[in-house]
């Protein structure tokens, strides 16, 4: 079955790519909900968080890392920004691959939803 974003970390479909590493890539969301709005992936395909193990403790660690430092290459640290991990059709997931959302550039409300 294909994923798109399987499709996006293999160079299948095109993205705007802001950084990659051996384990993730991060590109901006094609549907921003704010001024800055990147979505971070492992190149590893997980369908969410719920389906991630031990054995994946390293790797998310990394994701949660290249979350930080996309925040901080595109100038939004310092104001502030935040980083969500929705999961499953109720928790807002719309791409059946575990993503990070970097968002900021802007005073973000809470709650979100």
């Amino acid at each position: 079955m294909s994923c798109l974003f399987c499709d996006i970390a293999t160079k299948k479909i095109p993205a705007k790519v802001v950084r990659e590493d051996e384990y993730t890539i991060a590109f901006h969301d094609i549907n921003p909900a704010a001024p800055t709005h990147v979505l971070v992936i492992p190149k590893k395909h997980l369908t969410s968080i719920s389906d991630a193990t031990e054995a994946d403790a390293a790797l998310l660690g990394h994701l949660m890392l290249a979350a930080k430092t996309v925040a901080q290459e595109l100038g939004v640290q310092d104001g502030g920004y935040r980083i969500v991990l929705n999961t499953g059709t109720n928790g807002g997931q719309s791409v059946l691959h575990l993503h990070a959302h970097v968002l900021g550039g802007r005073a973000l409300a809470w709650p979100p939803g």
